[in-house]
């Protein structure tokens, strides 16, 4: 079936009262760190990029969008814009593409990013037919640059000011130069911050059409509490329109922008509603991967009745399932022997893969990451394991107290169990 590129909202006006994007929140970390940014993942009462109700795997995306699509939502375009950047979670991000492209042939795919690590993903973008990229694109003057961005990291090594700010630069030179030989359409974003850049616009304007920017989206600056330019101004109407006006030489320019939420979903004029909160919630409840068949449950306890043990101590865990609509007790397994680092959280999530989540009232992030790579939910939490057990199976948020535990922290283990 041939994509249909007028029905995307973004980049189509006509159709933004008829046609919604959806995005999906799967990449919560980023590899820059901008001036204007702070990502605030709970926070249901802000409409601005890198916030998020929820974080989702690639395969709780694909069970949120089945649900919109069947539930009559008019979505045309799917796209992942964070909170974080897609491609500092290149791995969440392209196999959410593949799981989309594949059930949903017909809908619309596209990107949002800084531009510093799409370049080998881009290929196979093409590939999945993800139609549109867009690049947030703040300076051509290393120098301006420098007082954007905090830190820009390439591996695991950070680069600050005029080097960060060219690393990036390049990058992002180099990105949209492949995104136009391989036939996507580029939109070029940039954040207007007064006293900053918004005398180099005419520059940034220029540079982006040079490389074949089809679109600019000139954002005005959202002042955000805990960051660099918390105290400087909002750019004012007038500001927006002036610099438009002279982007507006060089290729065509966004009004309509709404400066989207990592989650946002429905028509662009549409805010967070409650049935979007919903449905967003049930996806992040689900299992990992949905559509495989995962009916148990396992809980890492001292005593059988509260998820009341750290992972890295638990020698076994109680597995629970569902005997005539109520979660009961199946059996107590024992967990591979403690030691051997990536290896025993492998063997671990082997040994639970009938599972869809665990319940631990602690765990390291090496565990949780091996555990979540292997399709298993790793919730934190302490409270009765009956109340969990009944959320969980409801498709219900857990609210029993979360208290992610650091490794080590208040751990009452030997030393040898987190690898």
């Amino acid at each position: 079936m041939a994509l249909d590129f007028s029905k995307h909202p973004c980049f189509n006006p006509d159709v933004k009262g008829k046609y919604g994007r959806v995005h999906l929140p799967v990449a919560p970390k980023c590899n820059i760190q901008c001036g204007y940014c702070n990502r605030k993942y709970d926070c249901v009462n802000e409409s601005r990029p890198g916030v998020t109700s929820n974080v989702l795997s690639p395969g709780q995306a694909l069970y949120y969008v089945n649900d919109l699509v069947e539930s009559g939502k008019p979505i045309s375009v799917v796209g992942i814009a964070g909170p974080g950047d897609p491609f500092a979670n290149p791995d969440e991000t392209m196999e959410t593409f593949r799981l989309i492209r594949k059930r949903h042939p017909d809908m619309l795919l596209c990107v949002s990013t800084n531009g510093l690590g799409v370049g080998p993903y881009i290929a196979e973008l093409a590939e999945l037919k993800v139609s549109h990229i867009t690049i947030t694109f703040n300076a051509v003057d290393p120098e301006i640059g420098a007082q954007v961005y905090s830190w820009v990291r390439d591996g695991k090594k950070p680069l600050r000011g005029r080097e960060a700010a060219e690393l990036l630069f390049q990058r992002q030179v180099q990105a949209m130069k492949a995104i136009k030989a391989h036939g996507i359409t580029l939109k070029i974003n940039t954040i207007l911050l007064p006293g900053v850049n918004d005398h180099h616009i005419d520059e940034i304007a220029a540079f982006a059409k040079a490389e074949g920017a089809d679109l600019h989206n000139i954002i005005p600056l959202c002042p955000v509490e805990g960051t660099p330019f918390e105290n400087s101004i909002e750019p004012t109407p007038a500001m927006i329109h002036a610099a438009r006006d002279i982007a507006g030489k060089y290729m065509p320019q966004m009004t309509h922008c709404q400066r989207c939420r990592a989650d946002a979903c429905g028509l662009l004029a549409e805010g967070t509603t409650q049935e979007t909160l919903d449905k967003i919630q049930a996806a992040a409840n689900a299992p990992v991967n949905p559509d495989e068949e995962r009916p148990y449950v396992a809980i890492a306890t001292r005593e059988g009745v509260l998820v009341s043990q750290h992972l890295g101590e638990a020698a076994q865990v109680h597995i629970y399932g569902q005997q005539d609509g109520a979660p009961q007790p199946l059996e107590i397994r024992d967990l591979p022997a403690k030691g051997g680092g990536d290896e025993r959280w492998a063997a671990v999530g082997a040994t639970l893969k009938d599972c869809r989540a665990v319940l631990v009232s602690g765990i390291g992030p090496k565990p949780t990451k091996v555990l979540r790579s292997s399709g298993i939910k790793v919730i934190v939490m302490e409270g009765l394991i009956e109340e969990a057990l009944e959320r969980i199976y409801a498709g219900e948020e857990i609210r029993a107290p979360l208290r992610p535990t650091k490794c080590g922290e208040k751990c009452t283990g030997n030393g040898g169990g987190c690898g």
